[in-house]
């Protein structure tokens, strides 16, 4: 049976927007780039490198996160990176090759694994092979690595050629063509080589499954475990079939539990019927290498979602960590940064200890620790029931060994019958009785033989 690589059950992400993160070489910064905390937008830089991220690996560590997720690093024209102009440089405001390797190596020595965003449906507009066929249109020897309609090269008003969701700066590749897979092919052998530890595909939908079977036929032919995740915000069976991915990102958790805890678009019977709906649908072997989220670089932020709504906040957390699959935290989260939807959930990261939410912080510390510490948490097999309409338990079970996680939103006390003893959280105990409070969260732990 194909599985996920086992490192993904013990993992905990932490996903990085590089742009934004930590200016750790100011003399890399590019004309124009504004003051640390400003108003991010779709176009400007703030500064955010490699080095910075390095000189923060204590931060990242400290939450218990043991893999991090960046999003693309390679010469572009965008702060977002989604435009390669060339996939075997690392973008010059970000740092150099040597820069990189320094970072694997520091993170490597920390234990914590790094996945980097594959972005092979589209280049830039940039990109050296796109400039050649605008320069020498149907002489070019890289006509036929795109989908030209016509010369000349037209991006305005509406592009001539094939690009992602009609972006104008955003050619399509032409992933039939076997000169174009070999480039794409040589690009994930080549950063495999340079240390990393797995690749994120973006929007794979857009491309045939074909490429992607071959893709994994070389990814996974340099190391069983590398780890490929699959951007999907909708249906992730097809992906989880043992020939294209390990996982994908769990957008469907995502809207579960957010529905829950910040929309409250449904109730605990509908978020209990949900959690076990879709850990049915995921084929087994597959569970650990789902990629939990509440948020990334292509949503609002959490605390925005929830309307500032602290508790909400936490439950949603302890949803998140309770899970079957790896939860990821996307930069600042943690700390309670928000904005809305891109450009404003790309904002900086705060470094000013005054300007965080510590009681959140610590909350996010205490259930990654409580998930390394209790291995129900990281390798049970999940199941949910509602107790009412505003209550969840999610049971986590390892050869007998439970740990429970009790989630209640209601603004009364809820009473639920489980054995063992209190790990996380405060609650009255009547017998086997436990008092969850109101908007709380309480964790319990129960092994197998014991009273």
């Amino acid at each position: 049976m194909t599985r996920t690589p086992d490192w993904l059950a013990d993992a905990v992400f932490y996903q990085i927007f590089p742009e934004r993160f930590a200016n750790g070489d100011p003399t890399l910064d590019p004309p124009g780039v504004e003051p640390w905390g400003g108003v991010p937008t779709r176009e400007n830089f703030f500064g955010g490198d490699l080095e910075g991220i390095i000189q923060h690996l204590d931060h990242i560590e400290s939450l218990g996160a043991n893999a991090i997720y960046l999003t693309p690093i390679f010469e572009a024209d965008t702060n977002h990176r989604y435009d390669a102009k060339d996939y075997f440089s690392i973008d010059h405001r970000l740092g150099d090759l040597s820069v990189f390797r320094r970072f694997v190596e520091a993170a490597h020595a920390r234990g914590i694994r790094i996945v980097l965003d594959a972005v092979l449906n589209h280049c830039g507009d940039g990109h050296w092979a796109f400039r050649d066929v605008i320069e020498k249109e149907a002489e070019s020897e890289y006509v036929n690595w795109y989908s030209v309609e016509g010369f000349p090269v037209t991006a305005h008003p509406v592009p001539n050629y094939r690009t992602c969701s009609g972006c104008y700066y955003l050619p399509k590749w032409n992933a039939y063509n076997p000169e174009v897979r070999d480039h794409h092919f040589s690009v994930a052998r080549y950063w495999v080589e340079q240390g990393i530890d797995g690749w994120r595909l973006d929007v794979p939908y857009f491309i045939n499954e074909t490429f992607w079977r071959e893709f994994r036929t070389v990814v996974k032919g340099l190391g069983e475990d590398l780890y490929i995740v699959a951007e999907e915000w909708r249906e992730p069976e097809p992906w989880l079939q043992g020939d294209l991915a390990d996982g994908t990102m769990n957008y469907t958790l995502r809207d579960l539990v957010l529905g829950f805890t910040a929309d409250r678009t449904i109730d605990a019977v509908q978020l209990a019927d949900g959690l076990n709906t879709l850990r049915a649908r995921i084929p087994q072997g597959f569970h650990a290498g789902m990629l939990n989220l509440l948020g990334s670089h292509d949503t609002e932020r959490v605390v925005t979602r929830h309307r500032g709504d602290d508790s909400a906040v936490r439950l949603a957390y302890g949803l998140l960590i309770a899970a079957e699959g790896a939860p990821m935290i996307y930069y600042g989260d943690e700390v309670g940064l928000e904005g809305d939807n891109d450009p404003g959930c790309r904002g900086t990261m705060p470094w000013d200890r005054r300007e965080w939410n510590e009681p959140l912080l610590e909350h996010v510390r205490d259930l990654v620790a409580l998930r390394r510490g209790w291995a129900p948490l990281r390798r049970g097999v999940q199941h949910a029931r509602a107790i009412g309409h505003d209550a969840v338990v999610l049971e986590r079970d390892l050869h007998g060994d439970r740990v429970t996680v009790i989630i209640n939103r209601g603004a009364a006390p809820v009473d639920v019958d489980v054995d063992g003893h209190i790990i996380h959280g405060t609650a009255t105990r009547s017998g086997s009785q436990l008092a969850v409070p109101a908007n709380g969260m309480v964790v319990v732990a129960h092994r197998e033989g014991s009273s």
